[in-house]
């Protein structure tokens, strides 16, 4: 039996937040999109925030990576015209 649980040390934290954790407007950013259509998905429940906190959230870079990916393949789609 493999234990796959994984102890992060404070160096490790660190980083992961640094580089893997995205605010409201970083996540906007990578993925395009305008500050109401971000507010819609959450919503909605196709975009899930790790953390939110009054008008902050806190996103994993993984999972927006993955909407952007649907998000494109969805606008290739329905708009052809702006590929």
């Amino acid at each position: 039996m493999t234990n796959d649980f994984y102890i992060l040390q404070r160096f490790d934290k660190r980083e992961f937040i640094k580089n893997d954790v995205l605010l409201t407007s970083e996540a906007i950013e990578l993925l395009g999109i305008t500050r109401a259509r971000l507010h819609s998905l959450v919503k909605s429940g196709k975009i899930t925030p790790c953390k939110k906190s009054g008008a902050t959230s806190l996103f994993l870079r993984d999972d927006l990576i993955e909407k952007k990916k649907e998000l494109e393949s969805l606008r290739k789609k329905y708009r052809p015209y702006d590929y």
